[in-house]
């Protein structure tokens, strides 16, 4: 027999039997004696949901190993949570506003009576993150509901509230909420008044089934039906049952299906104030009028809402909204900011789609500064590109040394940065574009025409449309050109690394002897001779460190290493960055005419023949594919070097 059926069935079986293995069915009575071996079980809504986020664990970015993670936040610590791991980039302050929210609500505070609400642009994460959270629900063992109530409410409801105090010292919990019409009813008709005896099971959270995850969509304004939020009357059983009979109750709305789990509201300020009151009882006073004459209905639910900004500043703006604004808490979700997180967001959507991509480095790279360029004010204080740098935790470098600007001195002053701009949504469709049409090769330079394109379409006022191309036709192909003649250096210089390497020690030798007014020590005769100031100078020059300015370099440059030593830290030549920037730029310089030639050449001799067959080679080891670097090439031979 084949294996393949049998594990088809052994996976089934265990599938079945976990499931059977959680579930469980008792009374009223026996449930106490669960709750008293495990409190955790009576837990509200958003205690459930901070829990559920705090179970996948939670670390903290290290500043002391990561010199960006300093520079990014400075000296304020940024908690990291396994649960959004993988999922969300560059959105760790935005995390930690939803987890605070949620650790507030769970100890009792004001948020477990407001609601969370997500505000930014269009494609920036709100949907996914509420998604996130949906999903955080169904993979969480089941609760125990009484069976049979449509609302699938907390057991401990049936116990009086009388008796409640007493319960409570012997559970070591707090019983809040009552009985919803339904389970009165039954309490009384089926099982007559003793609740002890009425029977209780575990049920899972399911989005599709909506249980215990209810979705309040956009309504049409002329129609907005609160059975939508509440459910309703069965016309049909009225022929049965007189109006007051709770048998006659459809308790399938939003806030019914929500209760002890989450209740979405998509774009919610699309709807009128008026059906959003429903909204404000549940949240602050925990309950929703039951459909007809059955009085209210407690629920216990998060509720999170989402919107683009220009709802949330129209709805803000009437003063009669004020009751329900009073009963918000806001979260910005804005566009990314970082580089490297951007590129994290790109790759992970290509490696989820179906597209067999062959990419080319620096494409996602390319395609990430356009998207976030479009996202940053303007500032005197530096140009664009600079300012992305620093965003993304880089050390900048001005006249040799680092740029004295933080990122946290840039954001100050900007306050609406990463709430326009170009969404990940229009990248991807760009790279899809791409994608299609090159047979799945996709590079910089064909990325960059499908944006140019893409963005000649847009519907844009003419400024941005103009700022947007100046983006990709100047900033971006300069950007691109300084990435590529950089791995076009390392494919014609054979063992980069190594070269650098060599000529970082050497400077250290030389500067630090320099410094230390000492001799230098040749590593093979033995000889000492003095530093070799023009091999120095040499490195130098390349990040326009001349004159008196030297001295100072070479301090700087022994006393951090000199740090970084004593720190326990690993030396190498990408230890200090504007001594790292000065070697790639000397070795760049020293190959410059030779890769130029060979590139621009149309017939080559046999040893550029050699040469270059070398470089193709090593720019395959780099990442390139066959059929992107011809196209590459030629970029590079017609606009990298100008004769």
């Amino acid at each position: 027999m084949p294996d393949g059926p049998t594990e088809f069935a052994s996976l089934i079986a265990q599938d079945r039997s976990e499931r059977q293995r959680k579930e469980w069915r008792g009374t009223l009575l026996e449930y106490l004696e669960l709750v008293k071996a495990d409190p955790g079980l009576a837990d509200l809504a958003h205690k459930r949901m901070y829990e559920m986020i705090l179970a996948k664990g939670v670390g903290e970015l290290d500043r002391e190993r990561d010199p960006r993670v300093q520079r990014l936040f400075g000296d304020r610590p940024v908690k990291v949570y396994g649960f959004f791991k993988d999922e969300f980039f560059g959105m760790e302050t935005t995390l930690e506003k939803i987890v605070r929210y949620f650790h507030s609500a769970a100890m009792g505070g004001e948020e477990s009576r407001q609601v969370l609400y997500l505000m930014g642009p269009v494609g920036s994460g709100k949907s996914s993150l509420v998604e996130r959270l949906k999903r955080g629900l169904e993979e969480l063992d089941p609760i125990y509901a009484i069976e049979g109530c449509p609302m699938r409410e907390q057991p401990l409801h049936l116990i009086p509230r009388h008796l409640r105090p007493a319960f409570e010292d012997m559970l070591g919990v707090r019983i809040e909420g009552d009985l919803c019409p339904v389970c009165r009813w039954r309490l009384e008709q089926e099982y007559g008044g003793k609740y002890e005896t009425v029977p209780v099971h575990t049920v899972t959270f399911s989005s599709r089934a909506r249980r215990g995850i209810g979705v309040v969509p956009p309504v049409d304004p002329n129609n907005q039906d609160t059975s939508v939020l509440i459910g309703s009357e069965d016309i049909s059983k009225l022929d049965r049952y007189s109006e007051s009979d709770p048998r006659v109750l459809e308790l399938n709305g939003a806030f019914n299906v929500g209760n002890r789990g989450l209740v979405e509201f998509i774009e919610v300020f699309k709807n009128e104030t008026e059906y959003l009151h429903t909204m404000i009882t549940a949240t602050q006073e925990k309950f929703v009028p039951a459909p007809g004459r059955h009085g209210t209905i407690y629920v216990d639910c998060c509720i999170v809402a989402h919107s683009n900004e220009a709802e949330w500043q129209k709805f803000k703006a009437d003063h009669t909204n004020e009751a329900i604004l009073d009963r918000i808490v806001v979260v910005k979700v804005p566009y990314n900011l970082r580089l490297s997180e951007e590129v994290k967001i790109y790759r992970k959507f290509l490696e989820r789609s179906r597209f067999d991509a062959k990419i080319a480095p620096h494409t996602l790279e390319i395609a990430s500064m356009f998207a976030i360029l479009s996202r940053l004010e303007p500032t005197p204080k530096c140009d664009p590109m600079t300012k992305l740098r620093i965003y993304n935790g880089e050390e900048v470098l001005e006249k040799g040394r680092p740029k004295k600007l933080t990122a946290q001195e840039l954001m100050e002053d900007a306050k609406r940065e990463g709430m326009f701009g170009i969404s990940t949504r229009f990248i991807m469709k760009a790279l899809d574009t791409a994608l299609t049409q090159h047979g799945g090769v996709i590079h910089p330079i064909n990325v960059r025409e499908a944006l140019i394109q893409m963005v000649k379409e847009a519907d844009l006022a003419e400024d941005v449309k103009k700022q947007y191309l100046e983006f990709l036709r100047d900033t971006l192909h300069k950007a691109y050109l300084e990435m590529l003649e950089k791995d076009i250096t390392k494919a014609f210089v054979y063992s980069f690394k190594d070269q650098a390497e060599t000529l970082f020690h050497n400077y250290l030798d030389h500067a630090e002897a320099y410094v230390t007014r000492s001799k230098v020590k040749d590593q093979v005769t033995g000889d000492e001779m003095q530093p070799d100031e023009s091999f120095l100078k040499s490195i130098e020059e390349q990040i326009a460190i001349i004159g008196p300015a030297a001295d100072g370099f070479r301090q700087e440059v022994i006393a951090y290493l000199w740090s970084a030593s004593r720190r326990g830290e690993k030396i190498s030549y990408e230890s200090y960055e504007p001594l790292k920037e000065a070697i790639e730029k000397k070795l760049m310089h020293s190959v410059r005419d030779i890769s130029r030639i060979i590139t621009k050449a149309r017939t080559r001799d046999a040893e550029q023949r050699q040469k270059y067959d070398n470089m193709v080679e090593n720019l395959l080891a780099q990442g390139y594919s066959e059929e992107s670097i011809d196209t590459i090439l030629k970029y590079a031979a017609n606009h990298l070097w100008k004769d």
